[in-house]
């Protein structure tokens, strides 16, 4: 296939697009750079099946011939950049994804949409199953990346129940691995930075909030296992093993050996007191479960931080 791949350039997407050209596939990687690196692909640019697209998925999208999927997954994705950039957060969730869509109606494309467990905010149920609507505040300051993702949701079935575009969603929930930012303001990389440091970590709260983290080649495979399916509604891919954020410090302490104290700091607005994911969905669908427990998942990103020590 010719897939078009928006936000290629990001954690997730440059992750993504190397296993696409693994599987075959011609890749057209759009990204603007805002958060996304050329560092991500750098690895991929001699690949004849690669092509690289410098653009803001907000404004028009102009392909070079046609595509047989488009993949959305271009966005501002941790607290610390669409608290920076809420209006572009907005816009790419929301005329982004609608420039997508464009491009995939076009071209009789199917279309995969990267949503997010933000979608359930600070979520009154534990786990939470795709049926569940959420509890979001839609004008606090999270909200611009919540409702944004809401939308695109929203627009994406729109398209599937209006022009008949073959949509599948994806609702990704904490995942971590190599090419995360250093400060990217997520925790994973966060600890794993100040660790290495021996400066203190900082923790949120009291630290009891919980999350459930997933290591990026589960996730990988979960998405092409999406992407080939015949589901066109949102499904959760994620780790179901829920651990405190106190727990996660503790144990990013042991790996790495450090000496860091443990700070705490005031709560964010909003954030959410638990994060599990209920994937009954994908594991009965699509036959799909995460196997890098959360141990060996952090060795390996805790490596590639020591190795990239001197890029920071």
């Amino acid at each position: 296939m010719r897939i078009l791949l928006t936000g290629g350039a990001g954690f997730i997407g440059s992750h993504l697009a190397e296993k696409l050209l693994e599987s075959g596939n011609d890749v057209v990687c759009i990204d603007n750079l805002i958060t996304g690196s050329m560092g991500n692909i750098a690895h991929l640019e001699q690949n004849k099946r690669f092509e690289f697209m410098d653009h803001d998925v907000s404004q028009h999208i102009s392909v070079n011939g046609p595509v047989d999927y488009v993949l959305h997954f271009a966005s501002p994705a941790s607290p610390v950049d669409y608290l920076m950039y809420p209006i572009k957060t907005l816009k790419v969730g929301s005329l982004g994804t609608h420039n997508a869509l464009g491009v995939a109606k076009k071209y009789n494309a199917k279309f995969f949409l990267a949503s997010t467990s933000e979608v359930y905010g600070d979520p009154l149920v534990n786990p939470q199953p795709e049926t569940y609507w959420g509890n979001v505040n839609p004008i606090g300051p999270r909200g611009v990346y919540d409702e944004a993702k809401r939308f695109a949701e929203a627009i994406t079935l729109a398209y599937f129940r209006s022009h008949s575009v073959d949509t599948k969603i994806v609702r990704i929930f904490n995942t971590y691995g190599e090419r995360m930012r250093y400060r990217d303001g997520r925790v994973v990389p966060n600890f794993i930075d100040q660790a290495l440091k021996n400066e203190p970590m900082t923790v949120y709260g009291d630290g009891s909030q919980t999350r459930s983290f997933c290591y990026i080649s589960d996730l990988v495979d979960g998405i092409m296992k999406l992407m080939g399916s015949g589901l066109n509604e949102p499904v959760n891919l994620g780790n179901p093993a829920e651990m405190s954020v106190l727990d996660l410090a503790h144990k990013i302490r042991e790996l790495t050996g450090s000496s860091s104290e443990i700070v705490f700091r005031e709560l964010p607005v909003n954030d959410p007191k638990v994060r599990r994911p209920d994937i009954s969905k994908a594991r009965e669908k699509l036959g799909w479960e995460p196997l890098v427990d959360v141990d060996e998942g952090l060795k390996r990103t805790i490596d590639w931080f020591k190795s990239n020590y001197q890029e920071r």
